[in-house]
């Protein structure tokens, strides 16, 4: 159902983990991007999401919030970020 496009993740001391998700979902027109920070460890994250280059559909976008409220698909994301940061 997502497809992750590009991942990149970076950590240091004053920011703590920040990193930026590129991804699709089967049925949506346009591909969303979410940055990921958590300032203390890799247990507690904020996340902003939008739309990658262009907007699309408001009700797309509040389904794909809706999804991220599954630890399934939003950990799926995260991991995407830890992965590259670990390389």
């Amino acid at each position: 159902m997502i497809t992750i496009l590009k991942a990149n993740m970076e950590h240091s001391k004053a920011e703590g983990y920040l990193g930026h998700v590129q991804f699709s979902v089967e049925g949506h027109e346009h591909p969303y991007e979410i940055t990921l920070q958590s300032m203390r460890n890799k247990d507690d994250w904020s996340y902003a999401l939008n739309f990658l280059s262009e907007s699309g559909k408001e009700e797309d976008i509040e389904a794909v919030e809706e999804l991220l409220e599954e630890d399934e698909w939003f950990d799926l994301l995260v991991n995407a970020g830890l992965q590259v940061l670990d390389k």
